[in-house]
């Protein structure tokens, strides 16, 4: 039984677009964000009160990351799990870089420009991190350039992690013309059907 919590309004979206990727039979509990994720019940699977989390084989999962490298390990087969021990090492090194270089400036960007009380918000913060991802966007981009996917010719769960932290970009309208190969990238990664379908669920 494989069960996962959270809405494809959090960082749980990255994890149905795992699920559904890899075509795994799961259930799907719409756990919001604050009120549900800190109810009792909740919290006796994840005692963060964060989602999501995941129940597979009577073993929970916290961490969007951890998660869906645990899924891709143990239902993935090449190309989507790589096969070699250097090819996962890229993929985990592309998956927590998406996580530290790029996504602590997108979340500054989300709260300014979107979802923080207007009299809270700075433009100096919009435009301090809009700058900060320039050099990791930059370096995406030549990565990038001759490949069509993170580790070469194939979709990876390296390519569905960064992309669903960089879809962010796309929600706070940052410009990417200046990275036209991870732009390009990044909307074949998110207009998979995969993707598509996780994005419209609750």
């Amino acid at each position: 039984m494989t069960t996962l919590y959270g809405t494809s309004q959090s960082r749980a979206a990255r994890s149905l677009w795992a699920l559904e990727e890899l075509g795994v039979k799961y259930t799907h509990v719409a756990t919001a964000i604050g009120s549900g994720s800190r109810a009792p019940e909740f919290l006796k699977i994840n005692p963060n009160g964060h989602v999501p989390a995941l129940e597979d084989g009577g073993e929970i999962f916290w961490e969007s990351m951890a998660i869906n490298l645990y899924l891709a390990e143990k239902y993935g087969k090449a190309p989507f799990w790589p096969a070699s021990v250097a090819e996962r090492g890229h993929a985990y090194q592309w998956s927590f870089w998406a996580m530290t270089e790029t996504e602590p400036h997108l979340l500054t960007l989300l709260g300014h420009k979107l979802f923080l009380p207007k009299e809270q918000r700075s433009d100096k913060a919009i435009a301090d991190a809009t700058n900060a991802l320039k050099a990791p966007l930059g370096v995406l981009d030549a990565h990038l350039k001759g490949r069509a996917y993170l580790l070469g010719n194939d979709f990876t769960i390296a390519d569905l992690n960064v992309a669903s932290v960089l879809g962010l970009a796309n929600f706070v309208q940052l410009d990417l013309a200046g990275t036209p190969a991870a732009n390009a990238w990044l909307g074949t990664c998110l207009a998979r059907p995969a993707n598509q379908k996780a994005s419209g669920m609750k």
